[in-house]
């Protein structure tokens, strides 16, 4: 930088400047440095300038997995709300493994990072003291899935949503019977509970599913072969089937299919099943899943104004806490022809 900033006839802090925030220097300034970038190429380099600042431009984001089409759409609001705030976001998958957590965790400590937007994955009690001493250093805001009460968290009201779906269920002449979704983070108990609760206030039975519970995130494939077993053993307990999630949905979807069954709203059908999340595919599949929308653009803007103001307010993170700031996102039910 202090050989571009002499070949354009500036001092090395104006330059640097301009980097920071090119609105910030007069616009001959500007124009004479941009003209310069342009004959020379020059671009500094972003990891040494992240590195040698108190506080990075560097924001974490870590996923448990790349292929959901729920965090590709959070990472897509995330990083428009980041890059438009002047950050650059550095995104992970954890893989749903705590080691991968870990290492990604590591790496943005060691980058300087200004702070992390992450959906916890779990783990033991070491892995989970290693995220609260980050998260005591550095600002974090959990998303999809809370880590504790002490820290910042955005996620759906899956009390508001599960209870949505499960109250419509109620009204279709029969009681909707649970499939649980994998026992990945908290959400899965949650969505539980509220269905148990809803059916208690219906003054129904609450009906789950004995599956064979999992920690997997082929979700699909965990539901395909729990629904073949249930099939195999004589069938679901009711005609409803309400599902964790949507990919849960597919998976019970395809062993019905397959096994001649018919799933619908007509009078003809043997089965009524019902999702949550509103994937993309949900519209698509066979029959369209009834569902309820969680609003990822929602949950990413949210998430992401919160760390920035954790980080302009410069927090001191190492003393004592009490509950952290919980933001509930509510959901909507879209309604369509598999319930």
């Amino acid at each position: 930088m202090e050989a571009f900033a002499e070949s354009v006839g500036l001092s090395r802090p104006t330059v640097s400047k301009y980097f920071q925030d090119a609105a910030s220097v007069r616009p001959k300034v500007r124009e004479k440095i941009e003209a310069g970038l342009k004959a020379t190429g020059f671009r500094p380099n972003l990891f040494a300038v992240n590195l040698n600042r108190r506080r990075s431009k560097i924001l974490g984001v870590i996923f448990p997995t790349s292929l959901d089409s729920f965090y590709m759409g959070l990472r897509r609001r995330i990083e428009t709300e980041a890059t438009e705030s002047g950050y650059l976001p550095f995104v992970f998958s954890s893989d749903g493994k705590a080691e991968l957590e870990a290492e990604a965790l590591e790496t943005l400590t060691s980058l300087n990072a200004a702070g992390v937007i992450m959906v916890p994955v779990g783990g033991d009690a070491a892995h989970r003291s290693k995220v609260k001493t980050l998260a005591r250093n550095i600002p974090v805001v959990f998303i999809d899935a809370p880590f504790d009460d002490e820290e910042a968290f955005v996620g759906t009201n899956n009390e508001q949503s599960m209870a949505l779906i499960t109250d419509y269920l109620t009204r279709l002449g029969d009681r909707p019977c649970y499939f649980d979704m994998p026992w990945v983070n908290s959400n899965a108990k949650g969505r539980r509970e509220s269905y148990i609760a809803t059916m208690r206030r219906r003054g129904l039975e609450p009906e789950v599913i004995p599956v064979q519970h999992s920690t997997t995130w082929d979700f699909e494939r965990y539901a395909f072969d729990e629904a073949n077993r249930i099939l195999g053993e004589g069938g679901f307990p009711t005609s409803i089937v309400l599902c964790g999630n949507d990919r849960v949905a597919f998976g019970v979807l395809a062993a019905v299919n397959q096994a001649g069954k018919k799933v619908g709203i007509s009078p003809d059908c043997d089965l009524r099943v019902a999702g949550h999340d509103n994937q993309p595919l949900s519209e698509y599949i066979w029959p369209p899943l009834t569902t309820v929308q969680q609003n990822t653009a929602e949950m990413g803007r949210l998430a992401i104004n919160l760390l920035l103001s954790r980080i302009d307010n410069s927090r001191v993170f190492d003393q004592p806490r009490g509950r952290g700031e919980h933001v509930l996102v509510n959901a909507d039910l879209v309604l369509r022809s598999s319930a």
